[in-house]
């Protein structure tokens, strides 16, 4: 997908072609708005919503699957690959330290907005709007982002969140085996069998759409307070983690389609997880709560504008 310019001094083909940029960028969005506005709506009609076992059946199978039938098969150069896992790791590292700044102005313990600055929704929220605005290609590098940002969210996140032993946590993880036995067939040349492939194929279907809905139940379910420095932590969130995509990328020479994922990845919203460690750590998971919320609604205006920019 790909915007042309207006053109210059013919004004009923300008508003056409803004016509068409709104209802290119609206096709975008609209699946997440529809998948969380379905939770959400679920909810607020009290109905019930076992999202215990939906978490379960999305991380344990979907995900895993989504995984595997994304990346197993996919034509992507192992030297790109390779270079947007680095430089996803290299944004992390950078919010990470940026963390401390952002802390210091809001008046906040490091420990506290550590996690949410490092870690976005890439997963419920960014998979979706990848796949709508770059295709299947772009979508090989939003999920290699996604691969990166959750090795680290799921191992040193998770020891930092955890009070018992975190290493029986990270063992029964099967995501964690999945993003390894693909990385292994992607940098060896091998795909799976044909029938193990369409499995898993199928098994990933369910998995985006549950997370959009699981999303907007989230959404529906957290109690937000302390919205105004949610809205400025966002407003600070959003460009350092743009300008270090941007710089990582072209400092290691990533395909342009690479750098667009990596930086619509990582600009994403508070992950939803995040609340869920800091109740485990007990790092005031109510004004975590507030930056998952606020963020997330900031992006329904934000990442409309970002993407006529990137596409």
């Amino acid at each position: 997908m790909r915007f042309s310019a207006p053109h210059q001094g013919a004004h009923p083909s300008s508003l056409s072609e803004v016509f068409r940029m709104l209802a290119q960028l609206f096709a975008v969005m609209a699946p997440v708005l529809v998948g969380a506005s379905i939770g959400f709506g679920w909810i607020r009609l009290g109905l019930s919503y076992p999202t215990e076992f939906i978490t379960k059946l999305v991380f344990n199978i979907g995900t895993p699957a989504l995984v595997l039938a994304s990346l197993s098969n996919a034509d992507v150069d192992p030297d790109d690959f390779g270079l947007t896992l680095i430089a996803t790791f290299g944004v992390l590292a950078g919010m990470a330290i940026a963390s401390f700044g952002v802390a210091r102005l809001l008046n906040k313990p490091w420990r506290v907005l550590i996690s949410p600055m490092m870690y976005p929704n890439a997963g419920n929220m960014g998979l979706p709007v990848a796949l709508y605005a770059f295709g299947s290609d772009g979508f090989t590098f939003a999920m290699t982002a996604w691969v990166a940002n959750a090795l680290i969210q799921f191992t040193v996140g998770m020891m930092m969140a955890a009070r018992g032993n975190p290493w029986k946590a990270l063992a029964r993880n099967p995501t964690l085996y999945s993003i390894a036995i693909s990385m292994t067939l992607l940098l060896t040349g091998t795909h799976l069998p044909a029938w193990l492939y369409n499995s898993v194929h199928l098994l990933s279907g369910l998995t985006i759409p549950m997370m959009l809905i699981t999303l907007g139940v989230s959404l529906a379910s957290i109690q937000a307070r302390n919205l105004t420095s949610g809205f400025v932590f966002t407003l600070c969130r959003v460009p350092i983690a743009l300008a270090l995509a941007f710089g990582i990328g072209h400092l290691l020479s990533l395909p342009a389609i690479a750098v667009s994922a990596l930086a619509l990845q990582m600009s994403m919203p508070v992950a939803v997880y995040n609340y869920l460690f800091a109740q485990r750590s007990r790092q005031e998971p109510e004004y975590v709560a507030s930056l998952v919320f606020c963020s997330t609604l900031l992006a329904f205006i934000y990442l409309p504008v970002e993407l006529a920019f990137l596409l």
